[in-house]
């Protein structure tokens, strides 16, 4: 226990930051990847570039947190998460060891070499994307365990719901690449960056509606957590999370009418909130499992020792973390201009 609560708890919050922190801030030089194909000229792609280097690397410091957190606070959890998941997760750590060698190959290479860096650093970025998707359904949709070990199949998380949400969470990150061009660019990469958000607003719904369905399809958990079936819905227990879907219909509303607005930044603060509502109703649907729908944190947890020990060396430095972070965005903070490239 930690001013009573408990530290299972606290390292499950601790963990899910993270894994939002990185969604939100890596999901938008993923994004900025996704685009390169739609930029019309390797000018603007090096002004997309540009606009990212010189945060791109440390947004990946918040995958470590989550990936790292999980293994020393939460050992029984990666156990069996782990063996169902070994393929995505190579895959998109594949994906993002690529990219990261194309994001700094890109500029010194020849026209020829140039071009095959520019291809890398796109395809990487997809494949990163739709890879965590994959591992998102693998995690969310359950798996088969018998004694807290995964006895399924490996190819188990490559389900149509799983490419649903693989696809889903391309185009939201493609929508914070979007709108983070939006707050750095300028001149024509900016206007065409408006038209990608407003066009993509509409696909990240389209697919959230999708996602929302089909998740109270994969257990009656789920089914009884939101008050909602096939046949009936139970408007007492609906009501306490309708809120949640109203909140991202306005949001995309507001994504839409502010994207070719004069505040560049509000529409990546909009996309960013617009993940945070999309991330709290999955935590509504799976609560209070950190292995759907097999263990709780408590159930997962290490010893409590060990969890008050790693609590004491990562209090102190996650303001530290942050601090960093936050002094790094403000300082380049200021636009790319057109004619800008990454060296």
């Amino acid at each position: 226990m930690f001013l009573g609560v408990e530290l299972s708890l606290i390292w499950a919050v601790l963990i899910a930051v993270a894994v939002f922190l990185y969604v939100a801030l890596d999901g938008f030089d993923l994004g900025v990847g996704i685009l390169f194909p739609f930029a019309k000229s390797p000018k603007e792609r090096d002004q997309m570039v540009a606009a990212i280097a010189p945060v791109w690397d440390g947004n990946e410091t918040w995958l470590v947190l989550g990936g790292g957190g999980l293994f020393a606070a939460f050992p029984h959890a990666y156990a069996a998460l782990m063996p169902a998941l070994y393929l995505p997760i190579g895959i998109m750590l594949t994906a993002l060891i690529f990219r990261g060698v194309a994001f700094e190959f890109r500029h010194h290479g020849r026209e020829r070499g140039r071009k095959f860096w520019t291809i890398a650093f796109a395809g990487g970025s997809l494949v990163a994307a739709l890879a965590q998707g994959f591992v998102l359904v693998g995690f969310i949709q359950g798996n088969d365990f018998i004694d807290g070990q995964f006895v399924g199949m490996p190819l188990d998380w490559l389900t149509p719901f799983s490419c649903l949400v693989a696809g889903g969470l391309a185009l939201g990150y493609a929508l914070l690449g979007a709108t983070w061009l939006i707050f750095k660019a300028e001149g024509d990469l900016l206007k065409r960056a408006q038209i990608w958000a407003r066009r993509l607003i509409i696909a990240v719904m389209l697919a959230m509606a999708g996602v929302s369905i089909a998740t109270l399809a994969l257990d009656p958990l789920v089914t009884e957590r939101w008050g909602v079936s096939m046949m009936h819905i139970e408007w007492p227990v609906f009501l306490k999370l309708a809120p949640l879907p109203l909140i991202a219909g306005v949001l995309a509303l507001l994504i839409w009418r502010d994207a070719p607005g004069p505040r560049h930044l509000r529409p990546y603060l909009l996309s960013v909130a617009l993940f945070a509502v999309a991330y709290a109703g999955l935590g509504a649907s799976l609560w209070p499992y950190i292995v759907p729908f097999e263990m709780t944190p408590a159930e997962a947890a290490a010893a409590d020792n060990a969890l008050g020990l790693m609590l004491a060396g990562a209090a102190p430095m996650l303001p530290i973390i942050l601090g960093y972070t936050a002094y790094v965005y403000w300082l380049f903070r200021a636009k790319v201009p057109a004619d800008e490239a990454y060296h």
